[in-house]
């Protein structure tokens, strides 16, 4: 499921159709796309029919592509009236702008890597996440708080212990793979290659996470994966994006987390696919059930995988993964739609993905 913030934005209806009508063409995945919010697309919005994308995506924080809405009568329009459920990345941009001056009087240009999570902290993600949650319970929205990072904010959630309790949620809360594999202290080995917003945070907040999981808090697991070149994370602070590629080591390292204990391989297997099918409510997807879409995975659970930069699937060619050793199992082969695209190390020709659909009334 592509966010909009890619070239050109995915902002109105037009552009969600073009993207669906290249994807059916060039796509191994099963795909849908989020139409953007911005401060001046409400219409489009209005006009979205159920099944015509995934969901739409409000960036309440600036991150790349700058597509922030901060306008507070259209944020509250949008909650009043989106007719598909509303996925949020949630910072306070004017909180970061101040922090992001002080830094830059304290480092110049050269801000170390690890203050990312100083810059954009736990009270710039709690001041945006409590307003998303508080326009949601205000007008009844059905609303999805992505990337959460930070202790504080698990508060604002309700707990779903199994997918009976998860389907009867309003609000439901994700994680991405890298907040809950790195750590803060992971910039002085990685630097800006894994900066990323929210950013990676300290690791008693990674830890909370893993509790949060646990206790069915954050409901969902995804990637935010976001593949900028290797030329532009080498600059400094204020001019590398944030975003790092995932899609291909989340699986390894989602499995080389069950290994360490974090989860039970049943608990991420929940994470990924039941609960995403289940709150985007995804037709024929999701399970190991006669006659759903056979989209499976073929795991050797016994098979560490060493991660290497030239065996990658990136056109942007680099991993922060680069050289670490995944404990939890080697993929071997991939399954999309019954067909086999992936066996031991190699993409093979197969019919393309197919566009996601949902069991959504109107």
């Amino acid at each position: 499921m592509e966010m909009p913030n890619v070239v050109p934005q995915t902002t109105d209806r037009l552009a969600l159709q073009d993207k669906f009508a290249r994807a059916a063409q060039v796509s191994l995945a099963n795909h849908s796309f989020y139409l953007g919010a911005t401060n001046n697309n409400l219409d489009e919005i209005r006009q979205l029919k159920p099944d015509e994308a995934c969901g739409v995506k409000i960036f309440m924080g600036a991150s790349t592509g700058n597509m922030l809405v901060d306008k507070e009568d259209t944020l509250a329009k949008i909650f009043a009236d989106s007719p598909v459920l509303i996925a949020t990345h949630c910072e306070d941009s004017p909180f970061i702008k101040e922090r992001e001056k002080a830094y830059r009087l304290k480092y110049g240009n050269e801000v170390p890597a690890y203050e990312h999570a100083e810059i954009r902290n736990v009270e710039a993600c709690y001041r945006s996440s409590s307003l998303a949650v508080s326009l949601a319970k205000k007008y009844g929205s059905r609303l999805h708080v992505l990337h959460i990072t930070t202790a504080e904010e698990l508060a604002l959630f309700e707990a779903a212990p199994t997918l009976e309790h998860l389907k009867k949620k309003q609000i439901t809360a994700e994680a991405c793979v890298h907040h809950l594999f790195f750590n803060q202290l992971d910039h002085h080995r990685l630097g800006h290659l894994i900066k990323c917003n929210p950013s990676i945070k300290a690791q008693s907040h990674q830890v909370a996470l893993w509790q949060a999981l646990n206790d069915g808090v954050i409901d969902i697991i995804a990637t935010d994966h976001a593949p900028h070149t290797w030329e532009e994370k080498k600059g400094h602070y204020f001019n590398v994006p944030s975003g790092l590629p995932l899609v291909q080591h989340a699986l390894p390292a989602l499995l080389d987390l069950c290994v360490r204990g974090v989860m039970t391989p049943e608990l991420m297997v929940q994470k990924i696919s039941h609960a995403v099918t289940e709150r985007y409510q995804i037709k024929d997807r999701g399970y190991l059930r006669e006659g759903y879409w056979a989209d499976v995975v073929l795991i050797d659970p016994t098979e560490r995988y060493n991660v290497r930069n030239n065996e990658l699937f990136y056109q942007c060619g680099w991993t922060p993964f680069n050289d670490y050793v995944f404990n939890g199992g080697s993929i071997k082969q991939t399954w999309i739609n019954g067909h086999c695209v992936y066996h031991n190390g190699a993409i093979l020709p197969a019919p393309t993905g197919q566009r996601l659909t949902f069991n959504r009334q109107a």
